[in-house]
């Protein structure tokens, strides 16, 4: 799951990273609003964490921005301006969740897993189709009761897909997806189709079920609705 951190206190900024990083995320940051607007812009992201309190402007908007271009992504707002209106503000232009600094990070990881859950799964804690079971905050996989081993880039690569199910992927997105802006310097996406040949083989080995369809020019699709 990618996750674009807003907050220009460098200290917390990189203690956030860090910790989100060794949870399995992906994670972006920007300092300023016209930073923020430009990430937005140019990528996508499962859930913004932003502060209010920038040096350029707030993170109402940001929010407002987000909500335009990608209204299904999460937004936790994290700020230490505690009051009820900004709370009341965030919420109705459409965040998820409001934290207050200080904050523990563990908590902050259980919102992120929550909004997540929300946003994209329905608030389900396990994900079925067909023998295919997915439990998103546990990072596992099991196919027909077994577990199935994927690394970290094969497992973030299947909630891809699982949370865009009939949507053309193609390897620039898969490829930005996985690994953020450091892709705008591949020579080539050789590295999307190796990964997803992999997952591909594991879950079929587990399943039965091949849940990828190539898209011809396009890229890939995956089919929540096969037997």
């Amino acid at each position: 799951m990618k996750i674009l951190i807003v907050e220009d206190e460098k200290n917390l900024r990189e203690t956030i990273t860090d910790f989100l990083k060794l949870e399995g995320y992906l994670c972006e940051f920007a300092e300023t609003v016209a930073d923020g607007s430009e990430k937005l812009a140019l990528y996508d992201y499962d859930c913004m964490l932003v502060d209010i309190g920038l040096p350029d402007g707030t993170g109402f908007e940001l929010i407002r921005e987000l909500k335009k271009l990608h209204p299904e992504t999460g937004i936790i707002i994290i700020s230490a301006r505690n009051s009820l209106d900004d709370k009341i503000e965030g919420l109705d232009l459409g965040a998820d969740d409001y934290l207050a600094k200080p904050f523990h990070l563990t908590e902050l990881n259980s919102r992120i897993k929550s909004v997540l859950r929300r946003v994209k799964f329905s608030g389900k804690k396990e994900i079925v189709i067909g023998k295919l079971c997915i439990q998103p905050d546990a990072r596992q996989a099991f196919g027909a009761g077994q577990p199935i081993v994927l690394t970290k880039k094969e497992f973030d690569l299947l909630l891809f897909f699982v949370s865009n199910p009939q949507r053309v992927l193609t390897k620039e997105a898969i490829a930005e997806h996985l690994w953020g802006d450091f892709a705008d310097s591949a020579d080539s996406f050789d590295f999307v189709y190796s990964q997803l040949k992999n997952l591909r083989k594991k879950l079929l080995e587990k399943t039965g079920t091949d849940y990828f369809k190539n898209v011809y020019g396009s890229g890939y699709t995956f089919v929540a609705n096969e037997p």
